[in-house]
């Protein structure tokens, strides 16, 4: 064998996690920019110049997330089913939202109708708003456990509800979602716009980076204080074939932050989020937006990697096969 199991899922969680920072910093960019259309855009010569900085390559941007959801798949199946199954409304909800994306960009200049073009302008804000709300809440509900149980089939089946994702702390992963994002969008725009335009933008990334900051912040310390955990106390020999049912997990406070002793390097992965956020705006300020640009992917890759570091190696929720 090339490699052991242990190898293997190190490997494949580094891939999966590369492919949704990559996702974040290029679409994420798209997405920014369409949650501040309807705020920094005073009118439809200025929201026809943000729609232009992202137009030649929001599409390819979105090829990182559908890598990324082939890859769970291809490394973890029942991870992908059982997350599938629990989140099946939610995700119709980004499916839907996504529709108005190549829409809005390939229709909105066909009429040169105000409620035409502010109609797909609404349109594009849905679909870059809803998506990062919908995927933070969902890893929200991840640390805080997805019910499931096995059939005799070992196929996994979601048991809980639709409101129950709507947990306060899921909320509020969202809405660090949602402020990274935008913080990503409007310092671009700041990037690439001048004169009033890049002046509101630049307003905007003090907002967003405050609220990244604050919100990020807080998850971090309700996720600790908070929040049990899920630690794995056995698990069989992992070169032989493995079940779920193979392993025992517990529940237990401040579980999710057992990486950070085991492997005191991965404390850098909050750092960088709290700390880009902090220096993309100071580089706003500065009215360097180019290293502004790069800080604000370093915030988002910090994110990322927090929630990355925290959940390695825990196991889901299982009520019983």
């Amino acid at each position: 064998m090339l490699f052991d199991y242990e190898t293997l899922k190190l490997i494949w969680w580094v891939f999966i996690g590369v492919l949704l920072i990559g996702f974040a910093i290029t679409d994420g960019m798209d997405m920014g920019v369409g949650n501040l259309l309807p705020v920094i855009g005073k009118n439809d010569m200025q929201r026809r110049i943000m729609i232009n900085t992202v137009g030649p390559h929001w599409d390819g941007n979105q090829v990182w997330f559908i890598t990324a959801g082939g890859a769970i798949f291809a490394a973890w199946p029942m991870v992908y089913a059982a997350a599938f199954s629990g989140f099946y409304f939610a995700m119709l909800l980004v499916l839907f939202a996504l529709f108005f994306r190549p829409l809005a960009f390939d229709y909105r200049s066909k009429l040169a109708s105000t409620v035409w073009r502010k109609g797909w302008d609404w349109g594009l804000f849905i679909g870059s708003f809803v998506p990062p709300l919908v995927f933070g809440i969902a890893f929200g509900n991840l640390l805080l456990g997805v019910p499931f149980h096995l059939n005799e089939f070992m196929r996994p089946f979601y048991t809980g509800h639709f409101w129950e994702l709507f947990h306060p702390f899921a909320l509020l992963c969202g809405l660090v979602a949602v402020a990274m994002i935008t913080l990503h969008g409007a310092i671009w725009l700041q990037l690439r716009t001048a004169g009033e335009l890049a002046g509101n933008a630049a307003r905007w990334v003090r907002y967003s980076a405050i609220a990244t900051f604050a919100f990020f912040a807080l998850a971090g310390i309700w996720l600790a204080l908070g929040v049990d955990g899920y630690r794995i106390t056995e698990m069989k020999d992992a070169n032989e074939i493995l079940s779920p049912l193979m392993k025992k997990v517990e529940l237990a406070p401040g579980a999710w932050l057992d990486n950070y002793s085991k492997m005191p390097l991965t404390i850098l992965f909050p750092v960088m989020g709290l700390g880009g956020a902090a220096l993309t705006l100071w580089l706003s300020k500065l009215g360097r937006p180019g290293l502004g640009f790069f800080t604000s992917a370093l915030t988002m890759a910090g994110i990322i990697l927090t929630a990355g570091a925290s959940a390695a190696r825990h196991g889901e929720r299982s009520e019983g096969g």
